[in-house]
């Protein structure tokens, strides 16, 4: 889809191309084969396909260690909050070398704003700190040797693999482990188990796409506490449709982001996103006084 078409259609509607979603349509659904479910998964991920060409990262990274060490701030916060942050974080340490030497305090105090600050910076001169003595300086680009390192697991090392090194893998966040279970591909809660499961119904070259749109729709559309089931393109397909709103005109006032007509996350998205950037926080982002941002993590 064309960017100039793509920004229209999010302008106009707050779900490009879904002006009539048919709620009406969805009906009470019976057991299904396991053959059945997998073929309705398949056609949900065709459908997030059409609905968010553009799904992509909503961390800024340009290389792998920015993108390992965003993912690892991204815990517990929005990503919006770590693009606020990281700019300044890597231009004071801009490579593993620089953070493995940090002063402990001085890192604390500029991830500050990202929560868990504490905990997050030992993480941080941990990985870096392996990174310098056990992978010279790179971060590597197998599951096995990322998980090794302090404050990754498999869905930070999927995140990293898949966007940095074009790896196939399934991210499995709470965005992605809540939809996986409204739409019936599994009842695990367990991450490790969520993502077994998925992994078996989806061929291995879409697991890294589906990761990402599937995360945009729970950001979007599929609410932990409020889904807009009335303004859900694939509702006909969802065997949870009800859970939330389902009133049309309601439901796309709950719509967020480029679907509401709001700004992403990312402070530098990609050129074909249909939104505006996210706005720039002041210097007081630095200093954890920036107040809550009341979007969606």
């Amino acid at each position: 889809m064309a960017e100039s078409k793509v920004r229209k259609a999010a302008a106009k509607k707050p779900v490009a191309g879904t002006a009539a979603v048919k709620t009406a349509a969805v009906k009470p659904r019976k057991p299904e084969s396991h053959l059945a479910m997998v073929r309705r998964a398949r056609r949900i991920n065709r459908e997030l396909a059409e609905l968010y060409p553009y799904a992509h990262p909503e961390l800024d990274f340009e290389n792998p260690f920015q993108l390992l060490v965003a993912t690892v701030l991204s815990a517990q916060t929005t990503d919006l909050r770590v693009n606020q942050t990281t700019p300044a974080l890597f231009a004071k340490y801009p490579t593993p070398e620089d953070m493995a030497a940090a002063n402990p305090e001085e890192l604390e105090e500029v991830i500050r704003p990202t929560g868990f600050f504490r905990n997050k910076a030992k993480s941080l001169i941990g990985l870096s700190i392996a990174l310098r003595d056990e992978f010279g300086g790179e971060v590597p680009g197998r599951l096995a040797d990322l998980v090794t390192l302090p404050g990754v697991g498999r869905k930070t090392a999927n995140v990293v693999l898949g966007n940095a090194f074009g790896v196939p893998g399934i991210t499995v966040d709470t965005h992605f482990g809540r939809l996986a279970r409204r739409f019936a591909w599994t009842t695990e809660d367990d991450p490790v188990k969520v993502e077994a499961a998925v992994a078996e119904i989806f061929p291995k070259s879409e697991w890294t796409m589906l990761s990402h749109r599937v995360v945009f729709h729970g950001r979007r559309i599929c609410h932990s506490q409020k889904p807009a089931c009335g303004a859900c393109p694939i509702a006909p397909l969802c065997p949870s449709y009800g859970e939330g709103e389902t009133d049309p005109e309601k439901a796309r006032k709950l719509l967020k982001y480029e679907m509401g007509g709001q700004p992403g996350q990312r402070l530098r998205p990609p050129a074909d996103f249909p939104g505006e950037a996210a706005a720039r926080a002041d210097a007081a982002v630095h200093h954890g006084q920036v107040a809550d941002l009341a979007v969606d993590a």
